[in-house]
C-alpha cells in the first residue's frame, strides 16, 4: 500500500486502525509504505510498517527517515519481525519541524534562513530548530533591541547565538523608532500612546528583516506560536512578516516542552530564557499575561475550540471560567483576518489554522 499520509501528533495510531479495518475486510496482510518529506504546510513522516492477515504489527520502520527495507514473506504472510521504536511526542514534533523547514528551504532553493532573535522562548526554539534543520552556517540570527528590551534579553540572545555558532547581528531600533514617532507627532497630537506605538516597533523589526532577506536571499522565518496566532497576539507586517512560520501550529505550552526536549539532547537554549516570564518587550514592564490568560488555560481553551469543536457550554462544563471562555473565543474569531495573511508553516496538530480551519472574516454572527 503506497501512501502519502501527512503527519500530525499521534497519527500512527490512526493509520494502524485504518489498516486493521481493511485487513478485517479482505483478509490480506499489508505492507504500508508512507512517503517522507515536507510540502508547504504538510510534513510526511514515513513510519512505514507491515501487518499480517491477523492485523498484528510485524515490522515497524523508522519515522522521518528515508530508506530501503526488505520485507520477507512465507507464502502470503510477512515474517522476520522487526519493530523500530517510534519517537516520543516531543521528538516527533521536533523532527517534523526540522524536516518541514529543511525541505521548504532546500526545495525552494533558499541559501539559508534569518530570524529575529529576541531573547525570548519562541525565537530561541525557532533558532534551535533552524540549526538542527540546516546547520549553523546557514542560519542568521538578528537581535533588534529597543529602549524596552531588557539587558538580559540581549545577553541571552548573544549567548545562544554564540553557543550554536550561528551568524549573529545586532541592529538597535531605538533611533528608527524615535524617527517614526517624531514624523507622526503632529498627526497623533492629542492622542495617548497605545498599541500603535507597540506595533511600530514590531514593524520596524519586520522591515529590517525583510531588507536583509532581499539583499542576501535568505528566507525570513517568523517566530510566533499557535497561541499567539489564535488570539491575534501578533503584529501584521511586524513579527508576522516573513516567508515561513515555523511554530504557527505549536502552542506556547508545547514550545516550553520542546525547549526541555532539545536541551536534553545537548545544551542549546539558555535556562534563563526558559524560566523568564514571556514578554513582547514593547512597553515598560510588559508581560504576556497582562493581555492574555495564563498559557495553560489559554491553550486548553484553544485546543477545545479549534481542534475539538467544543461549544462554550462544553468548555464551561470542563471547568473553565465563563467570561474567560467568551473572551478567548471572541479573540480567536476576530483574529481570522490576521491568520489569512500569515506565512505557511508545518502542521503539527490534527487541526491547524489555514487549510484545516477557515472561519469567515466578514459575518454577522458573534458567538
Amino acid at each position: 500500500m503506497l501512501n502519502a499520509s501527512p503527519f500530525h501528533l499521534n497519527k500512527q495510531d490512526e493509520r494502524y486502525d485504518v489498516v486493521r479495518d481493511r485487513i478485517a475486510e479482505n483478509g490480506f496482510s499489508v505492507v504500508y509504505c508512507n512517503t517522507v518529506g515536507g510540502q508547504d504546510e504538510l510534513v510526511f513522516d514515513g513510519a512505514s510498517f507491515v501487518m499480517n492477515s491477523a492485523g498484528q504489527l510485524i515490522q515497524q520502520f523508522a519515522a522521518f527517515e528515508t530508506g530501503v527495507q526488505p520485507v520477507d514473506f512465507s507464502g502470503s504472510e510477512p515474517c522476520d519481525s522487526r519493530l523500530v521504536a517510534l519517537p516520543s511526542e516531543e521528538a516527533s514534533i521536533w523532527q517534523a519541524l526540522v524536516l518541514g523547514l529543511a525541505d521548504y528551504v532546500d526545495k525552494n532553493r533558499f541559501p539559508g534562513v534569518l530570524l529575529g532573535l529576541s531573547g525570548g522562548i519562541d525565537s530561541a526554539v525557532t533558532l534551535a530548530v533552524a540549526v538542527d534543520a540546516l546547520g549553523a552556517d546557514r542560519v542568521h540570527a538578528v537581535m533588534m533591541p529597543s529602549g524596552y528590551t531588557a539587558g538580559i534579553s540581549v545577553e541571552d540572545a548573544r549567548a545562544m547565538a554564540l553557543g550554536l555558532g550561528v551568524r549573529y547581528t545586532e541592529l538597535p531600533i531605538g533611533h528608527l523608532y524615535d524617527t517614526y514617532r517624531r514624523e507622526l507627532a503632529d498627526v497623533f497630537a492629542g492622542r495617548a500612546e497605545d498599541l500603535t506605538e507597540e506595533n511600530l516597533q514590531a514593524r520596524i523589526r519586520g522591515n529590517l528583516l525583510m531588507a536583509l532577506s532581499n539583499k542576501f536571499g535568505d528566507l525570513v522565518v517568523t517566530t510566533g506560536n499557535k497561541s499567539e496566532m489564535a488570539v491575534g497576539y501578533s503584529t501584521l507586517y511586524g513579527d508576522m512578516a516573513g516567508g515561513f512560520s515555523l511554530l504557527r501550529d505549536v502552542s506556547k505550552t508545547w514550545v516550553y516542552r520542546l525547549s526541555h526536549y532539545r536541551n536534553a539532547i545537548s545544551p542549546a537554549i539558555p535556562q534563563r530564557i526558559i524560566k523568564r516570564p514571556p514578554s513582547a518587550e514593547l512597553r515598560p514592564d510588559q508581560c504576556d499575561q497582562d493581555s492574555l490568560p495564563a498559557y495553560d488555560v489559554l491553550d486548553d481553551i484553544i485546543y477545545r475550540y479549534v481542534e475539538l469543536d467544543q461549544s462554550r457550554q462544553d468548555m464551561i462544563a470542563a471547568g473553565h471560567d465563563p467570561e474567560e471562555v467568551s473572551r478567548v473565543i471572541g479573540m480567536i474569531n476576530r483574529s481570522e483576518y490576521k491568520r489569512r495573511q500569515a506565512a505557511p508553516g508545518p502542521r503539527i496538530t490534527a487541526r491547524a489554522f489555514g487549510k484545516d480551519r477557515r472561519y469567515p472574516i466578514t459575518q454577522r454572527f458573534v458567538p
